[in-house]
């Protein structure tokens, strides 16, 4: 995964660890190596995180617990090039997609990468959103359609109510709050790989991975893992 690359494996995790899971930004992540006697440009701290944060997505996701059968779900803002897009995000930290618009095409090619990679929920709470309705009914009847199992399944419940996802309001602070150091996004695909990153951090927090060796590992301890994997 790292061969090739002239900063050892350590100096490459630490960094893009630091990036993705603390309040820091890129010059931060720069001061603090050079304190260290490591000299690292924010640059190319930053084409780590890009270059990195997928591979590893990619292997925490085959590691990935089942999840549970209710669903929270809801969209959030995040600015780009000084222009607003939108993070779907169903929690505990089940799925997410970003999103140029806000809009049923978007809703729908979320929840349909949700259902196709952990199953059918019980049900899904949402707020207001008729969109948001509108599109787990659609996408929920294509999934019962595609279902090949002889078990009938039953059609997700929707609960729906503008005060009802108040759990997911503040779990969309703390990607907030990990993005506000970073002072805006200048294109999409970093932004998009970025995000992943952090809801994987989050998801590790959640302890929502296996792990044979070790059922209680650090963050450290789970990025060394995935590398090594």
């Amino acid at each position: 995964m790292f061969k090739g690359r002239h900063f050892d494996q350590s100096v490459i995790l630490l960094c893009i660890r630091g990036c993705l899971a603390y309040g820091l930004s890129l010059r931060d992540l720069r001061e603090m190596m050079a304190e260290r006697g490591i000299s690292v440009g924010h640059s190319t701290i930053h084409r780590w995180v890009v270059h990195f944060a997928p591979v590893l997505m990619e292997r925490f996701n085959r590691r990935k617990r089942s999840v549970i059968g209710k669903w929270d779900a809801d969209e959030t803002y995040i600015k780009v090039r000084g222009r607003w897009m939108y993070l779907y995000r169903a929690i505990d930290s089940i799925e997410f997609w970003f999103s140029e618009y806000r809009d049923l095409p978007a809703a729908k090619r979320f929840f349909t990468k949700a259902l196709a990679r952990h199953g059918r929920p019980d049900h899904i709470v949402i707020d207001g959103s008729q969109t948001n309705r509108e599109a787990i009914v659609s996408c929920d009847a294509t999934s019962r359609l595609q279902d090949c199992s002889r078990r009938r399944s039953k059609p997700i419940r929707i609960r729906q109510s503008q005060y009802r996802n108040h759990r997911i309001e503040q779990d969309h602070r703390r990607i907030k709050r990990r993005v506000r150091p970073m002072l805006g996004f200048i294109d999409a695909h970093p932004a998009a790989v970025t995000l992943s990153g952090i809801e994987m951090v989050h998801m590790m927090r959640k302890r929502q991975a296996r792990y044979a060796f070790n059922p209680n590992p650090s963050l450290s301890e789970q990025f060394e893992s995935l590398a090594a994997a």
